[in-house]
């Protein structure tokens, strides 16, 4: 006869959770390697549900709050996504600080910046626009050279907000930081999207982007761009992508690519890689121009615009050969 010490079993066993429900071990290191993967198939199952081929991706700073200037003055933001403003001593001098003369060298600095940024602001949501409005056109099942930024306030709004403008659909691939921040509003619903690990968003940056415009920025920008490069150079992509910079004057003073050449660091070829751009008109024509090598004739039947309906799931297409609630 077996005897245990005065230990009687609990009236009542909860039941134990479903793996893919454990919270305690998906947030877990033991779990890393699932959410690895879920931020792989859960963006291609929408990208698939919403019929996305292809994209255009849009870098720059995110830091001014782009707001209509003649609404409000142009912001500050602490950080890169942040939704809370820098100190006051940080931001942009007023118009009226500026006219009185009470003011720092570092607000009068960042004001002169500021008139600079919401000029790019404004160009970046023409961008946008233009080549939405290009790309909706195109027709066929799927839809082509989306517009896609990381989500966030500045110039990714701005790109957000020009393909919105054109009523088309538009790509946010936020980032999860250690502080408020909050996807712009111009992204389509559908396709908001926020990543934990910045190289699965990257690796959904490139993937899918058939051409990359880079508008001034800092560490991210820089960050986002040099890395496509590289992948450019390398021939890691097997594709081409059209990278255009913009703003010429900003980018010259801040990075001097011809030294890159001149101390042998980069190949004088390397700088074919990318093609500087000044305004929206100049820009677009470049992309439209390598975007249309990758634009094959349309197919005998093939509809003149993508459905408006989401794409069928592999449960909608295959029905009763799977038992939905047991899959």
């Amino acid at each position: 006869m077996i005897t245990v010490d005065n230990k009687l079993p609990p009236e009542h066993l909860a039941t134990a959770p479903l793996a893919y429900e454990n919270e305690h071990f998906l947030e877990a290191p033991e779990g890393r390697q699932v959410r690895i993967l879920a931020e792989y198939s859960e963006p291609l199952a929408r990208f698939r549900r919403e019929r996305i081929q292809d994209t255009v991706v849009f870098f720059g700073s995110a830091r001014f709050r782009a707001l209509d200037v003649a609404k409000a003055e142009l912001q500050l933001l602490a950080n890169t996504g942040a939704t809370q403003p820098a100190p006051d001593e940080e931001q942009p001098a007023s118009a009226t600080e500026v006219a009185s003369g009470n003011t720092s060298q570092l607000k009068l600095r960042r004001a002169e910046a500021a008139v600079e940024m919401a000029r790019y602001y404004e160009d970046a949501r023409k961008l946008a626009h233009l080549v939405s409005s290009w790309a909706c056109a195109l027709g066929g099942p799927r839809h082509r050279f989306v517009i896609t930024s990381g989500g966030g306030p500045g110039i990714m709004e701005a790109a957000n907000r020009g393909a919105f403008e054109a009523n088309c659909k538009t790509i946010g691939l936020n980032i999860a930081l250690p502080f408020e921040q909050e996807p712009n509003r111009y992204i389509t619903p559908e396709l908001n999207f926020q990543f934990h690990y910045f190289f699965m968003r990257k690796y959904w940056f490139a993937y899918l982007a058939k051409a990359l415009v880079v508008f001034p920025g800092g560490f991210g920008t820089f960050d986002e761009m040099f890395e496509l490069l590289t992948l450019a150079q390398t021939k890691k992509m097997d594709k081409k992508m059209t990278v255009v910079i913009y703003g010429s004057s900003y980018w010259n003073s801040i990075i001097n690519m011809q030294a890159l050449v001149d101390k042998g660091a980069i190949a004088p070829e390397d700088l074919n890689l990318f093609q500087f751009a000044d305004t929206p008109e100049q820009a677009f024509a470049i992309l439209k121009a390598g975007l249309q090598e990758h634009i094959q004739p349309r197919v005998k039947d093939e509809p003149a615009a993508p459905p408006t309906t989401p794409a069928p799931t592999a449960q909608d297409l295959l029905g009763p050969d799977i038992n939905k609630d047991t899959a």
